[in-house]
C-alpha cells in the first residue's frame, strides 16, 4: 500500500482531538485510509524523567523501549479522529502490541515520528487493524511499534485468522509491584492519554468497568523495566497480548523465563488473573 504522507510542523494539540473523539459514534466505512502523518519531535529531559518515574524505569542513557509511543500519541490521535478514518475512537480495544528496537535509542533528537494504519482483518468479535508508529533519525529507522486494535462495530465476510500459539517456556517469579488507584491519572499526565476508563472508578463505570484500569502500555513499560537485564540495547522485538484488564488499585506479579536471546514473560494479578503475556526475540537479519 502506497502511503500518502502529510507532514506537520509540530504534533497537534490534544484537547481538540479528545472533543472530536467524543463526538464521533458511528462507523463511516469499511476500508482503512491510505494516508499517514509525520512530524519532527524532540524529547524533553523533564518529560522523560517524569515518564521514567511513573513507569519505574531507571535512567541508563537510552530512551525506554516503549517511550516512542508517547512521542507518537498526538499523531495517533489526529489520525484516528480524522474524518477519513472509518471507526469511532471510543470503544476501540488495544489487543496486542509489538515494538521493534532496531538501533540503540540514544539521544533526545531531533527525530521524525510517523503513524499510519494497515492490515484490516476479520476477527471473531469484529475487525482488527494495525496502528503503525515509527521513529527515525538522520540515519533511518530506529524503532517501530505495531498496536493491534479491535473494532467491534464492524463485521467482514472474511474468515478470522487463527492465532499462532507459542510453545510455552518455564516461567519463574521475577518481581512484583503495587498499582495504586491513581496509576491511570499519573500515567495520563505524562502520556497524554486521558481515556475515561483509566482515570477514576466513576468515569470507568460509564464504559462498563467496575474500577479504573491501568493503561496497557504502562503495564508493558513497567514490565520491560523489570526485564532490563533480560533485554539487549537494540536488535530485538517484544510482543505482548493484553488479557484481563488491571483494575486499580491492585498488586501484580511478573514472571519470566531465563535471560537469553529470546524468552517469555507474563503479568499476573490477584488469584493469578492473567493480565498480559509477552515474549522477546532477536530481530530477523
Amino acid at each position: 500500500m502506497a502511503i500518502d504522507w502529510l507532514d506537520l510542523d509540530t504534533p497537534p494539540a490534544l484537547p481538540g482531538l479528545f472533543l472530536r473523539a467524543a463526538l464521533r459514534r458511528k462507523v463511516s466505512g469499511r476500508q482503512l485510509p491510505e494516508f499517514g502523518l509525520r512530524s519532527r519531535v524532540e524529547v524533553s529531559p523533564e518529560h522523560l524523567a517524569r515518564y521514567r518515574q511513573v513507569c519505574g524505569i531507571q535512567a541508563d542513557g537510552y530512551l525506554p523501549p516503549v517511550y516512542p509511543h508517547i512521542l507518537a500519541f498526538a499523531l495517533q490521535m489526529q489520525l484516528l479522529t480524522d474524518k477519513r478514518f472509518p471507526f469511532p475512537l471510543l470503544g476501540l480495544v488495544h489487543l496486542k502490541n509489538r515494538i521493534r528496537v532496531l538501533r540503540p535509542l540514544g539521544g533526545l533528537g531531533p527525530f521524525q515520528v510517523s503513524v499510519h494504519v494497515a492490515d484490516l482483518q476479520a476477527h471473531d468479535k469484529g475487525v482488527t487493524f494495525s496502528l503503525i508508529s515509527r521513529l527515525e533519525d538522520q540515519l533511518g529507522l530506529l524503532w517501530e511499534g505495531d498496536s493491534r486494535i479491535l473494532c467491534r462495530a464492524l463485521r467482514l465476510d472474511d474468515q478470522a485468522q487463527p492465532r499462532a500459539e507459542q510453545v510455552p517456556l518455564e516461567l519463574t517469579p521475577l518481581t512484583d509491584w503495587a498499582a495504586p488507584a491513581d496509576t491511570g491519572r499519573r500515567y495520563a499526565r505524562v502520556a497524554g492519554d486521558y481515556n475515561p476508563i483509566h482515570l477514576s472508578a466513576l468515569s470507568a463505570r460509564l464504559f462498563g468497568f467496575p474500577r479504573a484500569i491501568a493503561h496497557g502500555l504502562w503495564n508493558k513499560a513497567r514490565s520491560l523495566a523489570a526485564l532490563r537485564a533480560h533485554l539487549p540495547v537494540a536488535g530485538y522485538e517484544v510482543d505482548v497480548r493484553f488479557q484481563k484488564p488491571v483494575l486499580l488499585p491492585t498488586h501484580v506479579a511478573l514472571q519470566a523465563s531465563e535471560p537469553g536471546p529470546s524468552g517469555q514473560f507474563r503479568l499476573l494479578g490477584e488469584h493469578d488473573t492473567p493480565h498480559m503475556a509477552g515474549s522477546w526475540q532477536p530481530l530477523e537479519s
